[in-house]
């Protein structure tokens, strides 16, 4: 009996060091900002100093789930908030099986659909905890209670006023002259005086239209995985980030990052990582200074 007490009291004593490393750990008062290593896809995660969660895009399959339990308490199963950039696979897959894993209180995405197998997957999981969509464009701000704030930059209302001249399901097909990327939502993190752009896949066209708007960033996602279309000249020396990171799969066959991306980069003397060679990379700030994990 005696043997049996002093196992369980050990138990409990390894359990509580456990918990209390967790929570001194992940509930620190800064702002945690994770692109995490998902392969040819997206998904960042964001867990604010307050502790809310926040997951933007899921990636390609589910690496997600590694991400968050890597970044948020054992104990905790909520997802404040969840957002799709748009509906490519690559970003959203992985978000099914975070709605099978968690409880997901708020949904965010652009109103633009697909006919996707994994869309329509996607909707299945979303109507099994009763979440429905709450469609964003340039201008809506998410506050939280801790003073961090997710604002949409794009796409403008009347920029989604062309969808109406076309059949959205048929985005990017040929002939057509709308693409997915271009209704993207393009949205900027910020708390205290620290300030992230999230591009998702957006390209040139629509980034110039909302550089001088942004202004100065601490931290850029690179768009479109670092593709030769996704940044330009005006766009970088409006924004001038200290730091680009680009979520990337390795030996992609679309030869992401492209060598003019990663050029333009280092012409404005930006640096940059990369997940495919660096893995997640983690940027942590109490709003006056930045460090950076990985």
């Amino acid at each position: 009996m005696t043997k049996y007490l002093y196992l369980s009291l050990i138990s409990l004593f390894l359990l509580g060091g456990f918990f209390f490393y967790q929570n001194a750990k992940f509930n620190d008062g800064k702002l945690h900002l994770v692109v995490c290593d998902v392969g040819q896809g997206d998904a960042i995660f964001i867990r604010t100093p307050n502790g809310s969660n926040i997951l933007v895009d899921g990636g390609p399959d589910d690496s997600a789930l590694n991400c968050l339990s890597n970044h948020m308490p054992f104990w905790d199963r909520t997802i404040e908030l969840m957002v799709l950039t748009h509906p490519h696979t690559d970003h959203l897959t992985g978000l099914i099986s975070v709605l099978s894993r968690y409880k997901v209180m708020h949904y965010v995405t652009e109103n633009v659909k697909s006919e996707a197998t994994s869309f329509k997957r996607l909707q299945a999981a979303l109507a099994v905890q009763r979440l429905t969509a709450k469609y964003t464009t340039s201008g809506e701000r998410i506050d939280f209670a801790d003073k961090t704030h997710l604002l949409t930059v794009w796409p403008t209302n009347e920029w989604m006023e062309t969808l109406k001249l076309q059949d959205s399901k048929n985005l990017g097909a040929e002939g057509s002259s709308l693409d997915v990327n271009g209704f993207c939502l393009i949205q900027l993190l910020s708390y205290g005086n620290f300030k992230a752009l999230l591009t998702g896949d957006a390209g040139s066209i629509v980034e110039d239209k909302i550089a001088a708007e942004v202004g100065k960033v601490d931290v850029l996602k690179v768009p479109h995985h670092g593709s030769k279309t996704g940044m330009s000249e005006y766009f970088l020396s409006e924004v001038q980030p200290s730091l680009a990171i680009i979520s990337v799969g390795a030996n992609n066959k679309y030869g992401h990052p492209a060598k003019s991306a990663l050029d333009l980069l280092s012409s404005h003397n930006i640096k940059y990582l990369r997940t495919d060679q660096n893995g997640e990379v983690e940027v942590v700030t109490d709003g006056k200074t930045t460090n950076v994990v990985n």
